[in-house]
C-alpha cells in the first residue's frame, strides 16, 4: 500500500539526532541510572580490630655476679723430657705409645754390662784401698809405742800418720768411683720420673744412645693430665676494673685469693669445669698490653689435653640484687638497645635500657627497667609504641627454665 504525504512527511531526516527526542536520549540514561542507585541502601563504616593480643612478664629479680670472659690455652702442670742419663744400645722398651704411667714406671732399659763390669773393677779397687788403709793404721800405733821408748823417731811418726791419711784419701776416691759406677747402673733402667700420659717412644731396640756427656739422646716426653692449667692474658681495662674494686672492697683480688674461674670447652655452651685462680705475673706484656693470668682446673676424667683452647670466665664483680629478662624480649632502636612495656591504660611504651651480660640464659639489665614494670615477652612484632594492646600474662615466670 503507498504512503500517503503526510506520512511521507513525518519520516525522520537523515543524521544522527536529527530529531529532538533523539537528542534527550542519553540524558534520559543519567537519569535512569541515578534514580536506580538512589534505592541502594548506605554502606555500613567498618568496624575497629580488636587490640593485638601480647605475652607479658615482670622482669626477674636475683642475686647475680658478672663475669669476665677470656681465650684461654691449657697447659700441663708438669712436663719432663725423658733423655738418657748415660750412653749404650737400648735393649728393652717397656711402655706402649700413649700409656699411662705413674711415677716410677720402667720405660727402657739400655745394656747395663759395661757398667756393671766398671763397678766391679771398682769395688776391688775400694778393697786395696780399705786394706792398704788397715796396714798404715797398724804401722803409725806401733809407731806411736815406739816413740815413747825412742825406738824411732818423731819424724818416723808422722811420716805413717801422713800415710795413713793418704790412705783414707784413696779408700775415698775408691768409694766415689764404686758409688758412680752403681749409678750408671741404676741409669741403665730408665725410670719415670712423674705421672701422666707418656708420648711415642722415640728410640727402638738396638739404637745406640748418648748419656749426658755428649748430648743426652731424647727417648719420650710425659705430660701430667691431673690437675691442669689453662693460662689467659688479662687486657688492661678489665685489670684496672678488678683493682678498683678490689681497693673498694668489693671483689677479693687473685693474688692472694683463689677466685673462682669457669671454663667452657670449644663445641660446648655453658661451662663445663670449675677452677680456681692460681697465678697473675708481675707486669703487663709492652706488646699486646695484657696481663699474663693462670687457673688450675681438676681433669678427674683426663678430657681435657695440653694444648686444647677454651673460654675462661673469671669472676668479675661482687654479688649484687639485678633485674634480668630474656634477650627475645630486647629490640634494637638504632644504637639503643629497648624494652616493650605495657602500662595501666595498656598502651605500649619503648624503654631505653642498658644491658649486662649474661646470667644462666637470661640478660641483666642494669638501667631503664623497674621491677613492676610489665615487659612484653612474645608479641614484639604486634606492639606499637602508642598503641593499645591486650595483654596476657606468661605462663611461667621470665627466668624459668623450661
Amino acid at each position: 500500500m503507498a504512503l500517503s504525504a503526510t506520512a511521507r512527511s513525518w519520516r525522520p531526516a537523515k543524521g544522527r539526532n536529527s530529531h529532538p527526542l533523539g537528542r534527550l536520549w542519553p540524558l534520559g540514561i543519567l537519569i535512569a541510572v541515578a534514580l536506580s542507585g538512589c534505592g541502594d541502601k548506605p554502606a555500613q563504616q567498618a568496624a575497629a580490630p580488636p587490640p593485638p593480643p601480647v605475652t607479658v612478664a615482670q622482669p626477674v629479680k636475683r642475686t647475680v655476679t658478672d663475669w669476665d670472659e677470656f681465650t684461654g690455652r691449657f697447659e700441663a702442670v708438669e712436663e719432663v723430657q725423658v733423655r738418657a742419663r748415660v750412653g749404650g744400645f737400648v735393649t728393652n722398651v717397656e711402655f706402649k705409645d700413649g700409656d699411662m704411667v705413674h711415677t716410677g714406671d720402667l720405660l727402657y732399659i739400655i745394656d747395663p754390662r759395661p757398667f756393671e763390669a766398671v763397678a766391679k773393677q771398682a769395688d776391688g779397687q775400694l778393697a786395696d784401698a780399705r786394706a792398704k788403709a788397715e796396714l798404715a793404721k797398724r804401722d803409725l800405733d806401733r809407731g806411736l809405742n815406739l816413740v815413747q821408748t825412742s825406738a824411732v823417731s818423731e819424724q818416723v811418726v808422722d811420716q805413717r800418720r801422713q800415710a795413713l791419711q793418704a790412705a783414707h784419701a784413696a779408700e775415698t776416691v775408691a768409694e766415689g768411683a764404686l758409688k758412680a759406677a752403681q749409678l750408671n747402673i741404676e741409669f741403665t733402667h730408665v725410670l719415670a720420673p712423674i705421672a701422666g700420659r707418656a708420648s711415642r717412644h722415640l728410640v727402638s731396640i738396638g739404637n745406640l744412645v748418648q748419656g749426658s756427656e755428649g748430648g743426652a739422646t731424647l727417648l719420650t716426653s710425659i705430660v701430667s693430665l691431673d690437675p691442669i692449667y689453662v693460662y689467659f692474658d688479662v687486657d688492661e681495662a678489665t685489670y684496672l676494673k678488678n683493682n678498683r674494686l678490689w681497693f673498694e672492697g668489693k671483689r677479693p683480688s687473685s693474688r692472694d685469693t683463689p677466685n673462682p674461674v669457669q671454663v667452657t670447652l670449644t663445641g660446648e655452651t655453658k661451662p663445663s669445669h670449675d677452677g680456681k685462680m692460681d697465678f697473675i705475673d708481675n707486669r703487663l706484656d709492652v706488646s699486646t698490653g695484657t696481663l699474663r693470668s693462670r687457673a688450675v682446673i681438676p681433669n678427674k676424667d683426663l678430657s681435657i689435653l695440653p694444648g686444647q683452647f677454651g673460654r675462661v670466665r673469671l669472676i668479675g664483680s661482687a654479688p649484687y640484687e639485678a633485674l634480668l629478662l630474656p634477650d627475645t624480649a630486647i629490640a634494637t632502636d638504632q644504637s639503643r638497645k629497648i624494652v616493650f612495656v605495657v602500662k595501666a591504660d595498656n598502651t605500649v611504651e619503648a624503654k631505653p635500657v642498658v644491658l649486662g651480660p649474661l646470667d644462666e640464659g637470661l640478660r641483666v639489665i642494669r638501667d631503664g627497667l623497674k621491677a613492676d614494670d610489665k615487659v612484653i615477652v612474645d608479641g614484639l612484632q604486634r606492639a606499637r609504641v602508642g598503641a593499645k594492646v591486650s595483654p596476657h600474662p606468661a605462663s611461667a615466670p621470665a627466668g624459668a627454665k623450661p
